[in-house]
Order: structure tokens, then C-alpha cells, then sequence
């Protein structure tokens, strides 16, 4: 893993896909971002997660008093986070779409009958909220393809796989919620945290920390 930054209190990762970012159930699960750090650092605490197939930035406290404050920035969403992927066709710039940003604000909940699959819910789904970016659009693997940038308002689980599925347009590569000729076109889920932005937790001072993603 590599590591972006590193202090008494804040350590920064860029994670790979195809690693879990805590433990799982079972034996076969038990290799993870987590358990790799704390071989080093074992005062290492996690704050957020990236799912198994996500690449990018992932960053974990020292020490609870890190963590408790980082969990409060995170739940008082004072952290910027930023995604790029690419889906699937030609995905277009929202009708509404101020400064070239739309949103999505489809709430979301766990599809029971088929976990660990979540579903647009507008009954019972929890409110969930994304702004993204279109690129212009191109070619992956001789089909249309879309550059986007993406930045999660909330942090549901699978919310940004399943807000582009919902338009229409689900990430190349995901083996949950695209059609199977679309998660034939990559090896890998093209979804990357590619940017965090957050204050310092101990001086306050502003933190960016950037990862190109590797599609």
C-alpha cells in the first residue's frame, strides 16, 4: 500500500481494489487494509471505509481521541471527499446542472432479499445525495464510455454505484449493479477516491490529499 501521509496522529493510504478496508466473515477475510496497518502502526484506528472493489484515498486515526475527532468532522460532514469513475455510455451534463454539477437526491436502502445489494427506496431509504461532473464522452473497450467526477453529500453504502445505475449509467466494472457486457469491459471496478480534504484534528490546519486514479 502506499502510503500519502503520516504524523503522530493521522495516517493517509492509497488503497488498492481488491482489499478489504476492515475484516470480514471468515478466515479467507481476514487479509485487510486494517490488519496491514496495524502491523505497523497498531495504534491505527479506522474512521471510513472503501468497498473491497474501490481504489483511492483512506485515511485512519492514532489513538481514540484521533479517532473520536475525526468521527465527528466526518459526521458533521467536514470533510470533502471526490470520486472519479467511469460508466457505462454516453452520460450527459444534468438539465439543471449549475457550474457543469448535478445532483442526485434518490435515498437508499439495503435490498434484504438480496444483500448486500441496495436499492433506490423512496419509502423507507435513507436520504442520500451526490453532485457529479460529466466528462466529455468517449470509448472503453469499443463501447461509449464516461469520464465522472463525483463528490458523496452522504455516505451510504454502495451510494455512488447506485446513484449512476439509477441514471442509467452504471460503473464499468461492477459486478453488483452493471449488466453483464458492462462488467466485461474492465478487470476491476473503475471507481477511485481520488481527493480528502479535511482539517487537521489536532492544529486545525487544512489537509488535501490527492491520488491520480489508475484508469
Amino acid at each position: 500500500m502506499e502510503i500519502l501521509y503520516q504524523d503522530s496522529v493521522l495516517l493517509v493510504f492509497n488503497k488498492p481494489s481488491g482489499l478489504l478496508s476492515v475484516p470480514g466473515r471468515g478466515p479467507d477475510k481476514q487479509d485487510c487494509l486494517s490488519a496491514r496497518v496495524q502491523a505497523r502502526w497498531p495504534d491505527a484506528l479506522i474512521v471510513h471505509r472503501l468497498d473491497f472493489d474501490t481504489s483511492g484515498i483512506i485515511l485512519l486515526a492514532r489513538g481514540p481521541d484521533a479517532q473520536r475527532a475525526l468521527n465527528r468532522a466526518f459526521e458533521s460532514r467536514l470533510v470533502h471527499k471526490r470520486y472519479v469513475a467511469i460508466v457505462d455510455g454516453v452520460l450527459e451534463a444534468a438539465p439543471t446542472a449549475v457550474d457543469g454539477w448535478g445532483l442526485i437526491d434518490l435515498p437508499l436502502n439495503l435490498d434484504w432479499p438480496n444483500r448486500p445489494l441496495h436499492i433506490v427506496d423512496h419509502q423507507a431509504g435513507k436520504p442520500s445525495r451526490t453532485r457529479w461532473r460529466p466528462y466529455p464522452p468517449g470509448e472503453l473497450g469499443g463501447a461509449p464510455a464516461t469520464r465522472v467526477d463525483l463528490e458523496p453529500i452522504t455516505g451510504r453504502s454502495h451510494q455512488l454505484r447506485v446513484h449512476l445505475q439509477a441514471l442509467g449509467h452504471p460503473i464499468i466494472g461492477d459486478t453488483l449493479y452493471a449488466s453483464p457486457a458492462a462488467q466485461a469491459r474492465a478487470a476491476r471496478l473503475l471507481l477511485h477516491a481520488c481527493e480528502l480534504t479535511l482539517a487537521h484534528p489536532l492544529s486545525g490546519i487544512p489537509l488535501t490529499f490527492r491520488s491520480e486514479p489508475p484508469f
